[in-house]
């Protein structure tokens, strides 16, 4: 798989999305996202056909898009991925801004992430309250615990 391959075209540089398999603007959270779609492939073993980038939602009446949306085995979302610009401080909002976005999906794992900052939250299914995982989990390692609360 083919990561950060760039173009230029009418002034402005875009970046191939293996995921979505076209070009896109390279915008700041762009170069993130494309970060993160690398590491979620490449590191942490998520199956490239269970992974959505800009995953359509409602809220609502409101239309939003979830950054990036991770998918169980079973085919359920399993994580939302909120990615902000590098210059850009996590902040609550960030953490808010998916946790609203889980309100429709209901998965099981929040991540937020600027590409310096990584944060992993586990949501529990009871009540709600997230918990902050120390290390990145690899996909099996999600699934697992995931299999574990069912």
């Amino acid at each position: 798989m083919e990561w950060f391959k760039t173009k230029e075209t009418e002034n402005q540089a875009q970046v191939f999305d293996p995921i979505r398999r076209r070009y896109v603007a390279l915008t700041p959270e762009e170069k993130v996202r494309q970060q993160v779609l690398h590491l979620l492939v490449n590191k942490l073993n998520v199956p490239i056909g269970l992974i959505a980038v800009e995953y359509t939602i409602k809220l609502g009446k409101l239309t939003k898009r979830c950054d990036i949306v991770v998918f169980s085995e079973n085919h359920t979302p399993l994580m939302i991925v909120e990615c902000k610009a590098a210059h850009i401080d996590l902040r609550n909002s960030t953490l808010d801004q998916a946790s609203r976005y889980n309100q429709s999906l209901q998965v099981d794992y929040l991540m937020i992430t600027n590409a310096k900052d990584y944060y992993l939250y586990r949501i529990n299914a009871r009540n709600g309250s997230l918990t902050h995982c120390k290390h990145l989990l690899n996909y099996e390692q999600m699934n697992q615990i995931n299999q574990n609360f069912l």
